[in-house]
């Protein structure tokens, strides 16, 4: 039986990629000037407004929220509420528990060089190259059969039509790793389109979290990344599961691994550390999984995360968590 694989990519100026970047930008303002900052931070954004909300507890001063919001969302109207970390998962944090409970599930692959599934890395790669020309809201689609390309989908704000199919077959003949014979491709589908971003659709945080994680192949944890202090372990345990997977992919010479962490609020041990190899599973050894030690191992505590928000979280050079 053929095997079919599809997976998306969103441009950083879709409505939800600009509230994920706001949330990371202002995770980082906060961590630049307290790196033990308890930050967990949504936005919800469109059509001229932005909505700040969440709970932050920190010695960071004059952290202008509404100039970062505009450096990212452009001239919005910015209402900011903001309370401090509720006292009772501050305790659990504050003697090394995990914030909350919570399932990660870590991934790695042989069959791209980013150790990513293949549809993944060629629907952002696409997105990625599409955005050079058009700076704005936009999304990509690729399909695979066994491996080839069977059908591209581009929507891209202020990119007609013609132009737009021209610069996508051009990728897809350039691009290393891309085999196909019939493409179809789906370009502008619904037409040429100028209103895009805020102007035209709501934006929230953490809602493309296939997008965020190796695309809708591989099982989610559950929890989303953006906005959140790496004393959140849906966010720095999911980065761990991700090493240990690269790990155990590169020292066994597997095809593909999954990595499954579990966490209960206020503990420290995880409830479960499991690693399949080609399908045979193991226990996690050799690695310190409490939410400390995964923090200090990875270096967690850097404004570093802005960047994560634009195109996933994974397959990007210079983190702790891919090397």
């Amino acid at each position: 039986m053929p095997t079919f694989r599809t997976a998306e990519s969103v441009s950083p100026k879709h409505p939800d990629k600009i509230c994920d970047r706001i949330s990371d930008a202002l995770l980082d303002a906060h961590l630049a000037q307290d790196p033990t900052a308890r930050v967990a931070i949504d936005v919800a954004g469109g059509h001229g407004k932005v909505f700040v909300t969440g709970e932050v507890t920190s010695k960071a001063k004059d952290i202008d929220v509404e100039a970062i919001v505009k450096r990212v969302a452009g001239d919005v109207d910015v209402t900011v509420h903001i309370a401090a970390q509720s006292p009772e998962i501050a305790h659990g944090v504050d003697t090394g528990g995990a914030g909350d409970q919570g399932i990660m599930v870590g991934y790695a692959t042989n069959e791209t060089n980013e150790l990513l599934p293949l549809e993944y890395v060629l629907a952002r790669s696409l997105n990625q190259y599409l955005y050079k020309t058009w700076p704005y809201d936009g999304k990509t689609q690729i399909t695979t059969k066994d491996g080839r390309v069977t059908s591209v989908v581009a929507s891209f704000q202020h990119a007609p039509q013609t132009e737009l199919r021209a610069a996508v077959e051009h990728w897809l003949h350039d691009k290393s790793g891309a085999k196909f014979d019939e493409v179809d491709f789906h370009v502008n589908p619904a037409g040429d389109w100028d209103l895009g971003g805020f102007d035209a659709d709501a934006g929230l945080t953490g809602r493309k979290l296939a997008v965020d994680n190796y695309g809708p192949h591989v099982p989610l944890g559950g929890g989303a990344f953006s906005g959140k202090d790496p004393s959140k372990v849906d966010r720095s345990a999911a980065y761990m599961a991700r090493k240990v997977a690269v790990d155990y992919l590169k020292k066994s010479g597997a095809k593909e691994v999954y990595v499954y962490l579990a966490y209960a609020i206020g503990y420290n041990q995880p409830l479960e550390a499991s690693v399949i190899i080609d399908g045979q599973e193991e226990v996690i050894e050799g690695y310190d999984l409490t939410p400390n030690g995964i923090i200090q191992f990875l270096d967690l505590r850097r404004p570093i995360y802005e960047q994560t928000a634009e195109y996933g979280h994974y397959g990007h050079k210079g983190f702790a968590w891919e090397s």
